[in-house]
């Protein structure tokens, strides 16, 4: 356990049965918590970004928000937003509903995370997908962890800080004023070790020559200089349900008469790198051979 003033004793966050985090990330986490500040998580996309904050909020036993940001999103989104038509409509209907404002005012993932008994984990999922004006607009409210409603004269303060996990996949830079007021943490992609230990906790009881030919396979994938998308860990973990499942694609596997490995859809997702690892793979003859 560990104590922060103000706040209630929140057990540390040690991974999951599902979720297999290294001692950095688990460091990363627990410090955000201490000192308050929102966790910047970056990271290939498929690394377990936005399945962290599933598991960090089961750990804490706390409820999960999720703001999923995309490029129309804007900061007054995640507090809340005012259906001014709906309000006049219902008035030209003679609806009673009209005389209070408050029937009209839908609630944000911001809002419902502040106002939850107990605390939250609040997800902000690929922040760099919005306006860049749209990180300095939320500077005031993940600071004070309150926010004003214009409408109703009220401030909604937070009845317990929320955890508050922040997701980006770099594409493009977050303003210097926001990032002062983050916990940063960089997901590195993983290293076969630790693959290993996710796919146990996915696929219990595989067979481990099978397991042992895929990584090879796939690292070797990776490795490939040009590739536009490089295969992630997700797409991994779909590839070896396929090869566990089909007995011909592991024969496949094994042959490597091929220069593409069977069932390569599940992680090449465009036509560009199937044409380039069908010429890298092909060039230096079967894979696994030199």
């Amino acid at each position: 356990m560990f104590y922060t003033p103000g706040m209630e004793p929140t057990p540390r966050f040690e991974g999951t049965e599902r979720y297999v985090a290294t001692e950095d990330l688990m460091v990363a986490v627990n410090a955000s918590v201490r000192l308050r500040r929102p966790l910047l998580v970056k990271g290939e996309p498929g690394t377990g970004k936005t399945v962290l904050a599933e598991e960090i909020a089961k750990a804490l036993g706390k409820p999960l928000f999720t703001w999923h940001v995309k490029s129309t999103t804007k900061a007054r989104h995640g507090l809340y937003e005012y259906d001014a038509v709906a309000r006049l409509r219902d008035s030209q209907l003679g609806d009673d509903r009209v005389h209070d404002i408050r029937n009209y005012i839908h609630k944000g993932r911001l809002w419902e995370a502040f106002e939850t008994e107990g605390g939250a984990v609040l997800l902000i999922d690929e922040i760099d997908k919005a306006d860049i004006e749209f990180p300095n607009d939320l500077l005031q409210e993940l600071d004070r962890m309150e926010f004003f409603v214009h409408e109703t004269k009220e401030t909604v303060a937070a009845r317990t800080r929320p955890v508050v996990l922040i997701t980006s996949n770099n594409e493009k830079e977050l303003p210097d004023a926001f990032l002062r007021r983050c916990f940063f943490h960089f997901i590195r992609f993983p290293d076969p070790e630790t693959m290993i230990r996710i796919v146990d906790v996915h696929f219990p009881g595989l067979e481990e020559k099978l397991l042992e030919e895929a990584l090879g396979v796939f690292y070797d994938v990776r490795e490939v200089p040009g590739l536009k998308k490089k295969p992630s860990t997700s797409e991994f973990l779909d590839w070896i349900q396929l090869l566990s499942q089909e007995e011909e694609a592991t024969r496949a596997l094994r042959a490597a008469a091929d220069p593409l490995p069977p069932l390569f859809g599940a992680l090449l997702k465009n036509e560009q790198d199937v044409d380039l690892l069908r010429r890298a793979f092909g060039r230096r003859g079967p894979r696994g051979t030199n």
